[in-house]
């Protein structure tokens, strides 16, 4: 099996599309060798991103750019069937049977115009998932090359558990920021640490530009004067946090502003020290530390 090693924060490409900032194959091939060019080669997808439109737009726009295959590793996630027009689904829901898993692969490399998959991810758990079903489409997965590591994403431990007792489980994508601290507090962490599993953070910046709420006007202030002693702006101060944790997190940015992408450099410039790592906990939770 090849071995991968996904660039420490990740692009996520959910707002590329139609459910974002709809950029056009032009657009997507600036950002995409931007994102190259400042060290983020590893691109997050997910089958039913754009109702299942931004996988086939960014693969048109990324065939378009003749770079090597192995310069970067993409990552895409199935599992839920989203109602759109691209599908005939009456419902949203969840489908993890072994031909499911499989075609969802397969048309995933079909419209990112590639062989492979560096990583596939179950989006989320399902309470009718069957562990020996998935172990099964994911063997086959590996044998035939069209994906090199599995993990999860948004799956506790206990769901987690069920899943690794028959196949190897490598990542779990989860949602955690300074406003959402739940797997630094609940085991969630602790477990992926134990096991080797490791975690990427969606949703890095949390809710602190999105809603005014004594949480985030404490972590606002904080923030503010973390800003000025470090020379960088609050979303790298907030990224950077999430990195120090001990589980080495990977974050997975979802921003499409090639300004905000290019100062994700300034996290290999400086280091959060450890009061004002706490500070930043301190201010998330309202109260000092036990």
């Amino acid at each position: 099996m090849m071995s991968i090693l996904l660039s420490s924060v990740i692009v996520g490409t959910m707002n590329w599309g139609v459910w974002g900032k709809n950029l056009n194959t032009n657009e997507m091939e600036k950002l995409i060798l931007h994102c190259i060019e400042k060290g983020l080669t590893t691109f997050d997808h997910a089958d039913i991103y754009g109702g299942y439109t931004t996988e086939a737009a960014f693969g048109k726009a990324w065939h378009n750019l003749n770079i090597p295959r192995e310069n970067v590793q993409f990552i895409s996630k199935c599992g839920i069937k989203y109602v759109s027009d691209a599908r005939d689904y009456k419902i949203k829901h969840y489908d993890y049977s072994k031909e499911y898993i499989i075609w969802s692969v397969e048309q995933s490399l079909i419209n990112l115009k590639t062989d492979y998959l560096d990583v596939l991810l179950l989006h989320r758990p399902s309470p009718l998932m069957q562990p020996e079903i998935i172990a099964d489409a994911i063997t086959e997965l590996k044998i035939s090359g069209k994906i090199i590591n599995f993990g999860l994403s948004n799956f506790t431990p206990s769901q987690t558990e069920l899943i690794r007792k028959h196949t190897a489980v490598t990542y779990n994508q989860i949602q955690f920021s300074a406003t959402h601290l739940e797997p630094m507090l609940n085991g969630e962490l602790d477990y992926m640490n134990h096991h080797c599993i490791k975690p990427m953070a969606w949703n890095p910046l949390g809710s602190i530009y999105r809603v005014d709420t004594p949480q985030t006007l404490r972590l606002k202030n904080v923030l503010g004067q973390l800003s000025e002693k470090y020379n960088v702006s609050e979303d790298v101060l907030l990224i950077k946090w999430i990195m120090r944790h001990p589980a080495h997190i990977n974050p997975v940015i979802g921003t499409t502003s090639m300004e905000r992408i290019s100062s994700i450099e300034l996290l290999q410039t400086f280091e959060l020290d450890l009061e004002d790592w706490f500070a930043i906990w301190v201010e998330s939770q309202g109260i000092k530390v036990p």
